[in-house]
């Protein structure tokens, strides 16, 4: 416990699923997380749960599509609790439309919710950490960023950009920043669900050598191994969280 006692978090997407999960791990680790999604009633009720079991943690109302909004949060959590140690870029948005098929409308949506943003809020801590002269920036990738999934090509092509941005980042921001991402495969969200349900999840469990899905909390548990110093010379790394579906 306490291994990010003090530690300020921002974690987009955390009003539920694998970011929700973090941001408990997060708070149960000492970190002060500022919580981020669309939906007001859920973020109300992560901070709750948080505060309910000794933590402390503030949320932000952002849209990540809306590119001219994401500046503020990173200006609450600062006006909050004074400064940021980890971003966790986390929130996503999956789009199951073929190359032929997809509008451009929902190209721009995918990659700007995916990837573009992380840029966009990893350039606003970035001045931060380098003051304080340590920080982490942690990516939330996929499995369908290390090869294609059919009828998926924006969701796969901004998938491989984060890997991408992730290296450039680990690159340029260094050596005071580490920036890493994760690769999550068959993880039980909502998400997953709304891609097939029960046919697709015993699929997708079939092709582990697991014979399951992960959960939430164990994508939780690799984004605190990044967040912290026990993955201190680690950086610029792609991890994968699949339960060994490509092994």
């Amino acid at each position: 416990m306490d291994r990010l006692k003090d530690k300020v978090a921002i974690i987009t997407g955390s009003t539920s699923g694998m970011g929700r999960d973090t941001a408990y791990i997060f708070a149960e680790e000492g970190a002060k997380v500022m919580i981020v999604g669309r939906n007001e009633d859920r973020a109300r009720e992560v901070v709750e749960n948080i505060e309910k079991n000794g933590g402390e943690a503030a949320y932000v109302i952002v849209d990540m599509a809306e590119r001219d909004s994401l500046g503020r949060i990173v200006d609450e959590a600062i006006a909050r609790f004074g400064t940021v140690d980890v971003l966790y870029n986390n929130a996503g948005l999956l789009s199951v439309s073929s190359t032929l098929d997809i509008p451009l409308e929902e190209w721009d949506k995918i990659m700007q919710v995916n990837c573009t943003s992380a840029l966009i809020l990893s350039k606003k801590v970035a001045p931060i950490m380098k003051e304080k002269g340590k920080g982490v920036i942690i990516n939330t990738c996929s499995v369908a960023g290390t090869s294609a999934r059919w009828g998926a090509v924006a969701y796969c092509t901004s998938k491989h950009a984060i890997g991408g941005l992730t290296k450039a980042l680990a690159r340029e921001l260094g050596p005071e920043i580490r920036v890493n991402a994760l690769l999550p495969g068959a993880i039980l969200t909502s998400m997953l669900e709304s891609v097939g349900g029960e046919v697709a999840v015993e699929g997708m469990k079939e092709m582990s050598p697991l014979k399951r899905i992960g959960s939430g909390r164990e994508i939780g548990t690799a984004a605190l191994f990044f967040a912290t110093d026990d993955s201190s010379f680690i950086t610029g790394q792609l991890l994968r969280v699949d339960g060994g579906v490509d092994c």
